[in-house]
């Protein structure tokens, strides 16, 4: 499949299930096909597809001259209509079979590939149809020797996230007494005040400050999130997606509960609901331990607020790719809760 999961760390970034086919075009097809947003009709010279949204679609190019230009149009935008095809492509790849979809960077992605995408309504299903791929090319990027032949992939847009992206709802608490109080400043960044001369607690502490009325977050899924660390120390901010350098306010991704992030983050935030906004106090012994300074990590009781955008099933080990996490907070793979 050409379009692979990849690190957070673009302004916008979306959820799709997808399904990739190879051998699918004509060999002499060399010129890519790409869906865009504001047309009506769907070109005849695209192959036809099949299939309600969100379930996997079937894809038929039988009978279909090879274009000599660049050809677009929209296979479905939302609730659109669905196509009728006579048979199928030989499948590659799909993540509709584990429900497992896959979360998409469009900031490192090539502008003829996200400009189908970015302004496509949610709910849409955009199809892709590429010549086939240099195999020198292919192993200079480090990806495994192609499938011969052209290929077609099927998209279907179920979430999408921006830069400063933060839960809805207003808080129901803002934590306080002997933990920090975190004031919410409209749907922005929090503040975060640990209180002075108060010990910090010697477990983990989890509040939700609002209360998502998503599903439970279950060990395991893709999570996307926006937080802010700080040291219960002295206060100082170590840690957020609000103010990495050229990904201000992006959100962040990674599975949970399964050791990619600090124990805190996966036992604080497993059985939460998405549309959480959740204030974690997490002792050393669940953050970093007693050498953090030696791995230059933040030291001490930590503290965190997580929101919870969403959380999505991961496909299983033996097909996870690119992998969808890389900055991710609170120690994750990407170092992220280790300071910035």
């Amino acid at each position: 499949m050409r379009l692979r999961a990849a690190a957070i760390a673009a302004p916008c970034f979306a959820v799709l299930l997808a399904v990739s086919s190879c051998s699918a075009i004509p060999e002499d097809w060399r010129t890519p096909a790409f869906l865009k947003t504001g047309q009506e009709e769907v070109d005849d010279r695209l192959p036809e597809v099949s299939g309600k949204f969100g379930t996997e679609p079937e894809v038929d190019f039988s009978g279909k001259a090879p274009p000599q230009e660049q050809v677009s149009g929209v296979v479905e935008k939302g609730d659109g209509d669905q196509w009728t095809a006579k048979g199928k492509a030989e499948k590659t790849q799909s993540t509709y079979e584990a429900d497992a979809p896959i979360l998409l960077n469009l900031g490192q992605l090539q502008e003829d590939l996200t400009e189908s995408l970015v302004n496509q309504p949610v709910g849409s299903r955009v199809l892709y149809a590429f010549p086939p791929q240099d195999p020198e090319q292919a192993q200079q990027m480090g990806q495994p020797s192609p499938e011969p032949g052209s290929s077609v992939s099927v998209l279907d847009l179920h979430e999408r996230y921006g830069e400063s992206e933060v839960v809805a709802g207003e808080q129901s608490s803002d934590g306080g007494g002997d933990l920090p109080t975190v004031k919410q400043n409209g749907h922005d960044r929090p503040d975060i005040t640990v209180p002075e001369d108060t010990d910090p607690p010697g477990e983990l502490k989890t509040e939700a400050l609002i209360e998502g009325e998503g599903p439970e977050v279950k060990a395991g899924q893709q999570l996307v999130v926006q937080y802010t660390g700080v040291q219960w120390k002295n206060g100082e901010e170590f840690d957020s997606t609000w103010n990495r350098q050229g990904s201000e306010g992006v959100p962040a991704t990674f599975i949970i509960g399964d050791g990619q992030v600090i124990k805190g983050w996966d036992e604080g935030l497993v059985g939460q609901d998405v549309g959480s906004r959740m204030l974690l106090v997490v002792p050393p012994d669940k953050a970093y331990g007693d050498s953090a300074g030696q791995q230059g990590a933040p030291e001490g009781t930590l503290v965190f607020v997580v929101d919870i955008l969403d959380a999505v099933n991961s496909a299983p080990p033996e097909e996870q790719g690119g992998g969808s996490g890389g900055g991710s907070g609170g120690g994750g793979s990407g170092g992220g809760g280790g300071g910035s």
